[in-house]
């Protein structure tokens, strides 16, 4: 019998193909979309082919995107493989939570990271259990490939301007051998024409680009809606602590803008610092948003590291990787020392360690060093 795998289908193009691309392979693929529990008839369970469920209820509710669940189910349909949409509304409060404390707590959060780590690997791996699947799939842009003892090791996608190993550091290193990554070794465009060629409703769909449960992309007013009226107005500051103005809220800001902060000057200035505890908001130059390092905490390893080495690193999704010294440090946390000052290293975000293209893991960033911050002079290791 074929090996069966459970995909994360979201109703695009990626995981439209990866679907196909594991049919090819002579996998049996099962389909699975995760909804966040909006009303909406579109994402009904009543599909004669779905596989029993062990535990999971059923019941008729909707999903981020009504339209992505019925493209989903229609790719589905074209490939002639099982279909279920699973209400995880538990999981995506618990992101919606996550994302409104930390703006609230003056920290800029991912949450991309944490749904893979919560959403679409945890419960996907528990749903693949219940159904007899030995693997997980999705439609990321990264790849699992051996490493030099045959281990299994995340590494970057081939197609780098949409490679997403930076939102999976958060894995668990033992489920790595149990995940597939089928889109990872192609070119975007190639898999656009892959799903052409197979004729897949989806092939020429938009790339989503917000997060999924803010489609408007305004963060600070659904922090407002979610948590209520927050008394976080304040006063913009310079760094030298001269009152510049006032603004409506610190979680409208994140470190290193400067768009839309609603106040005119000479010369472009930045969000250098949030201050939740005073509510100031802290505006200056952009050199002076350089910082030498930073400090992460709860940090996830991929790989055995040793407790100093050096690595390239980032600080943001698109940021390119930096020249850095790490320490890891016997509490968990790590620090990471620049070879040259980053700019806009904002708490809240995740860095992540690559050596190449091979994820070494990561973890969160909790505050920036700076200039006169020690340094340990102890020698780095090789990994």
């Amino acid at each position: 019998m074929a090996e069966r795998v459970v995909l994360a289908m979201s109703g695009g193009v990626d995981s439209s193909a990866a679907a196909y691309l594991l049919q090819e392979q002579g996998y049996e693929v099962i389909g699975l979309f995760m909804r966040s529990g909006a009303t909406d008839d579109a994402c009904s369970l009543d599909d004669p082919r779905a596989l029993p469920v062990v535990n999971v209820k059923s019941h008729k509710q909707g999903c981020c995107s009504a339209s992505d669940a019925a493209d989903a189910r229609r790719v589905a349909d074209e490939l002639d493989i099982p279909f279920h949409a699973l209400n995880f509304q538990d999981a995506f409060s618990r992101i919606k939570d996550y994302f409104a404390e930390e703006y609230l707590a003056g920290r800029t959060p991912n949450p991309c990271v944490q749904c893979n780590n919560w959403l679409k690997f945890g419960r996907l791996w528990e749903f693949a259990k219940q159904v007899g699947a030995t693997k997980i799939a999705s439609g990321h842009y990264a790849q699992i490939l051996p490493g030099p003892s045959g281990e299994p090791e995340l590494r970057r996608g081939v197609d780098r301007s949409k490679d997403q190993s930076y939102v999976l550091f958060g894995l668990s290193r033992d489920l790595l051998p149990n995940i597939l990554f089928p889109v990872g070794s192609y070119e975007k465009p190639k898999i656009r024409e892959l799903a052409g060629a197979a004729r897949l409703d989806t092939a020429n769909k938009k790339d989503s680009q917000e997060i999924c449960f803010i489609p408007d992309n305004d963060y600070g007013r659904f922090v407002e809606q979610y948590r209520g009226k927050q008394e976080t107005a304040g006063h913009f500051v310079s760094t030298s602590g001269e009152i510049l103005g006032e603004h409506p809220g610190y979680q409208h800001f994140t470190i290193g803008q400067r768009r839309g902060l609603g106040i005119a000057f000479g010369t472009p200035k930045f969000v250098t610092e949030i201050r939740p505890d005073t509510r100031e908001v802290v505006l200056g130059d952009y050199e002076e948003l350089g910082r030498p390092g930073l400090v992460a905490d709860r940090v996830n390893w991929l790989v055995d590291v040793p407790n100093r080495f050096r690595c390239q690193a980032q600080i943001r999704y698109q940021h390119k990787p930096a020249d850095c010294e790490i320490e890891v440090h016997d509490d968990g946390t790590l620090t990471a020392h620049f070879d040259e000052p980053q700019f806009g290293v904002a708490p809240g975000q995740a860095f992540v360690c690559y050596d190449d293209d091979r994820v070494l893991g990561g973890g969160w960033i909790q505050k920036s060093l700076q200039k006169d911050d020690a340094r340990s002079t102890t020698q780095s290791e090789s990994i």
